[in-house]
């Protein structure tokens, strides 16, 4: 519209860069469109991968970074480990005898913990309008917890169950996603 406008008052020179700076905005966006095509096909492609895009919160970036992170699974010995490295487990202070439990450590892989926690936000906004165990327990949570505390422990919940998929070579079970 800037650029349209001949009497807005701007310069040749500053339409010429705005001019500029769209056409690289637009070949971003054909860029990221074109990327975001080829993560979907790879994890159409990845049987770990398709089977974690049937857990909430997970879409096909995820997928990918879980599939990657994950390899077979064998890495970790535990989904609570895999949840550690994340960083998504709380940080412990304990001295005689008395356990302290802090906020989560935040150590490890920033851009996939970044990738669960947005994925448990997006399940949490909904989960007021659903009636399955998962919206149940995050509801009830919700109730007594902050919603960032709900969120991490969602997105924790999310690491291990990614963690059990892979590792076991299961599906998706919605049921047991509502248990502790």
């Amino acid at each position: 519209q800037w650029l349209e406008d001949a009497e807005n008052g701007l310069t040749d020179e500053f339409r010429v860069l705005l001019a500029e700076l769209s056409n690289d905005l637009r070949h971003l966006d054909h860029r990221i469109a074109d990327l975001d095509t080829r993560i979907e096909q790879s994890v159409k492609t990845d049987p770990a991968a398709r089977r974690l895009l049937d857990v909430r919160g997970v879409g096909p970036l995820t997928a990918s970074a879980l599939a990657g992170a994950l390899g077979d699974g064998q890495t970790f010995r535990k989904g609570r480990d895999f949840a550690a490295s994340l960083g998504l487990t709380p940080r412990q202070h304990s001295t005689g005898g008395k356990e302290r439990l802090l906020g989560i450590s935040k150590r490890g892989d920033s851009y996939l913990r970044k990738l669960l926690v947005h994925g448990a936000r997006a399940v949490i906004r909904h989960a007021k309008d659903r009636d399955d165990g998962l919206s149940q327990w995050l509801n009830a949570l919700k109730a007594r917890k902050h919603v960032n505390v709900v969120t991490v422990a969602l997105a924790n919940k999310t690491a291990r169950i990614a963690w059990a998929i892979v590792h076991d070579e299961a599906s998706y079970e919605p049921m047991l996603a509502a248990s502790r």
